[in-house]
């Protein structure tokens, strides 16, 4: 036994081998448990330490690896202490009392005597016998001796010919195409939950009729963001009828404008900026942008520099690229930092360090480095550079387009559950629904109430309603 060395792996000589072979059966069973202990120790270490994940192969570097809980630190989850509590408020009526008292000692099962001591405790749920609601409409028809033919009411209740009511109809269109339940789904709901029959294809027609209807709050959602002073905007994959379109977004704090469409570069942005846009406009550095003509623009900032860790994580970038990223991300600190002390810094000052910062970035396009990833940044630096530090001359421009990424996030989440359109004219309806929805969500109406008020004065009058303005808060 004391022959075999453990250290040696797979050095192993095969005259070692053979001398472990003459000891006998119990040297050759030490000498293999032994081998087989130390190969699962390198295994192990080697687990520990590698980026590699079973999709990736082994030449190539994964996309991404989760940190580890360490690398990551603990955060303790919940409000930090001094925020005010989330609650419900309390319900701003009581439908009915009922009063409680126990029999006996839940304990012990004793006799109680009767105090005057009560408490009072709020509970609010659904009726267990909810049903909908049918209504008869008698419509007298009379004569009109003036224009010579008979006159009917307008029931504004629901569309001409329809069955289903406006808020079914307004609520449905609200769950499909703001919450992305899916068809099946609502059918389900309406069918068993609520006892309200209805079938996917009259769904589906209803809604057609009504974005027909709901057509002009579209167009003046359209209209608004033409007109703003900064405008922001990004786009992401959409499918329609199984073939790659995109979802176009144009935002501000008062409202989203969503756009599909087949082509992702000018085609698609020629649709929406029918006159030249005069605000800011807010991107990141896809090229399509560059061809709108507008007042100013601003790239994001954050865009480059998720460019520059992914360089460094991805790109094996060569010894010159330290001194560049460090530079670069010096200046886009420097600039955001500055833009957040407007305010603070008197006017001289802040007009002499904006400056400083156009010359720092001069003198970063100027220099000549030698790193390939390096270099393609410069290219696009130079190409924007009058386009990177707008936002210090705008006070209401940002530095990033996190309004627009937020704005077209609920989007991306529906997309998951619907998978996209199957039609060009079901992907207008979703456009036009989407719009309308989120733009009255932000600007702090109830979507399915204002839908359905505007869909019943319609009726009633044969006019839309004007789009609602923002709600402001009183304080």
């Amino acid at each position: 036994m004391s022959a075999f060395d453990t250290s040696l792996g797979s050095l192993l000589t095969e005259e070692q081998a053979r001398a472990i072979y003459a000891q006998g059966e119990e040297a050759v069973v030490f000498a293999l448990l032994a081998l087989a202990k130390k190969l699962a120790e390198q295994q192990a270490t080697a687990a520990a330490t590698s980026h590699e994940t079973p999709s990736t192969p082994s030449g190539m570097k994964p996309p991404y690896q989760k940190p580890s809980a360490s690398a990551r630190g603990k955060k303790k989850p919940g409000r930090k202490p001094g925020h005010p509590g989330s609650h419900r408020d309390p319900p701003a009526r009581i439908d009915r009392r009922k009063e409680h008292r126990a029999k006996v000692c839940p304990k012990c099962g004793g006799r109680l005597s009767r105090r005057k001591e009560t408490r009072t405790r709020l509970t609010e749920d659904i009726p267990e016998n909810l049903q909908s609601e049918v209504t008869e409409h008698v419509i007298h028809r009379d004569w009109c001796a003036h224009c010579q033919e008979k006159v009917d009411p307008v029931v504004s209740d629901a569309m001409p010919g329809a069955t289903l009511g406006n808020r079914v109809l307004s609520l449905s269109a609200w769950l499909h195409y703001a919450l992305g339940t899916t068809l099946s789904q609502l059918v389900e709901v309406f069918n068993f939950h609520l006892s309200f029959p209805v079938t996917p294809g009259g769904l589906v027609q209803m809604w057609d009729r009504l974005a027909a209807v709901m057509y002009g709050w579209y167009q003046a959602i359209h209209q608004e963001a033409l007109n703003s002073a900064v405008l922001n905007a990004d786009e992401t994959g959409w499918r329609v009828n199984g073939k790659t379109h995109w979802l176009w977004c144009f935002a501000t704090d008062e409202l989203s404008f969503f756009l599909i469409d087949r082509s992702r570069g000018s085609p698609a942005l020629t649709r929406f900026f029918v006159e030249e846009f005069a605000g800011t406009l807010v991107t990141d550095f896809w090229a399509a942008y560059n061809a709108v003509a507008c007042g100013a623009r601003q790239k994001c900032l954050v865009h480059l520099l998720r460019d520059l860790d992914h360089v460094e994580q991805y790109k094996s970038p060569g010894l010159h690229w330290a001194p560049f990223a460090k530079k670069l991300r010096r200046l886009i600190g420097d600039a955001i930092r500055l833009g957040r002390q407007r305010e603070q810094r008197p006017p001289d000052t802040y007009a002499s360090r904006r400056a400083c910062l156009t010359r720092r970035l001069q003198e970063l396009i100027d220099t000549p480095w030698e790193d390939p990833q390096a270099r393609r940044l410069i290219k696009r630096l130079r190409r924007h550079r009058d386009d990177v530090l707008t936002f210090l001359d705008q006070p209401s421009v940002p530095f990033d387009n996190n309004l627009a990424e937020r704005a077209i996030r609920p989007a991306v989440i529906l997309r998951k559950n619907s998978y996209g359109n199957r039609s060009q004219p079901g992907a207008d309806m979703q456009a036009v629904f989407m719009s309308i929805f989120f733009t009255l969500k932000k600007r702090g109406h109830n979507p399915v109430n204002a839908v359905r008020e505007a869909l019943t004065a319609y009726l009633q009058t044969g006019q839309l309603p004007p789009l609602p303005a923002k709600i402001t808060p009183i304080r």
